[in-house]
Parts: structure tokens; sequence; C-alpha cells
């Protein structure tokens, strides 16, 4: 399986043109295409997204990482785009936020690890103050990591990943690295 990994949205932007924001997005781009998280700001959310030829009516699913505002503060204003999204949330959300998003939305419930789709997994809710989910993408070289802010520590998140195959790469936001290694 081919797979792209675009970053979207970032307080530090990878690509010419593009513009920063505080929070973090990126694209996935498979046999679906999934957008992992949405960063603070919509307007520049979608903004990036033409900058990148990215349109929110071809986006399948919304993974949501955690539910602080940097990681899905642009989720309203994708939704005004798109009406048939699949958003699959950590069970751990407030359940307003959830409501909120089901009436707009296909709300999945994520609290255990599982499938995706093809060879994307979600590595579940881990933590304990701040619950987060990551997604894993298995190839053909191992395991593929994709972070929110890594609140659980990044040795959490490899050790659970490397349930799926042994870690050869990692992308997102490592807030909390220096907790994780030490």
């Amino acid at each position: 399986m081919d797979v792209n990994i675009r970053i979207v949205y970032d307080n530090e932007p990878l690509k010419e043109g593009l513009k920063s924001g505080w929070g973090f997005s990126c694209l996935i781009e498979s046999e679906r295409t999934i957008l992992f998280d949405t960063g603070w700001d919509g307007a520049l959310l979608l903004y990036n997204m033409k900058v990148l030829g990215v349109k929110p009516d071809k986006i399948d699913a919304v993974v949501l990482s955690h539910s602080h505002w940097d990681h899905i503060g642009g989720l309203p204003t994708l939704l005004n785009l798109n009406d048939r999204l699949h958003v699959y949330a950590p069970q751990s959300f407030s359940n307003h936020l959830k409501d909120e998003i089901a009436k707009r939305a296909d709300l999945i419930e994520v609290s255990e690890s599982e499938k995706l789709f093809g060879a994307i997994y979600t590595t579940g809710e881990l933590g304990t103050e701040i619950k987060e989910q990551a997604l894993i993408l298995k190839g053909k070289e191992g395991s593929f990591i994709i972070t929110g802010c890594a609140h659980p520590g990044l040795k959490e998140i490899v050790r659970f990943a490397s349930n799926v195959g042994s870690v050869y790469g990692i992308v997102g936001v490592f807030t909390d690295l220096i907790n994780s290694i030490c």
C-alpha cells in the first residue's frame, strides 16, 4: 500500500507558502484520505489545504488525537465544507464535545486499539491524565507513528506501536518528549 503523509498545519511550516499556527494537522493519503488533527484555526487549515491542493470534500475521515483546541479547533470549519466525514475521537472527550461532533458528522468513539483502514491502526486511548490516541501505519519496513502531542509519553506510544511492527519512524508534536525518555 502506498501512503503519502503531508504536514498541513504546524507552528513551523515545512513548505514555502504555508502559514503557521499553533497546533498540528497532517494528511494521510492511501486508499482513504485521512486528516489527523485539525490545528487551532479553521481558516488557516483551509488556507494551507488550498496551497497543498487538498479539497475538503475529498477527505474521508478525521482522526482526533486529543481534545486540546490546538488539535481540534479547525474541525467546525472543516465540517461546514464536508458533511460526510467520519470523525474518530477518543471516548474520553467530554459528552458535550462528542454531542456537538455527532450533530454534524459520523462520530466513532475510540477507546481500544483497532484497525481503521487497510494498514492504518489507532493505538486507542493511551495515558492517564490526558488521554490521547496516535496512529500506526504498518508498512514493509515496520510501523510508522503519527502522534498529536505524545502526552502519554513517547516511550509508551513507541512501546505500544511495537506490537504492530518494529518502529522505524515517527512524526507529530512531542510535548512530553523529555519526560518520556528520562
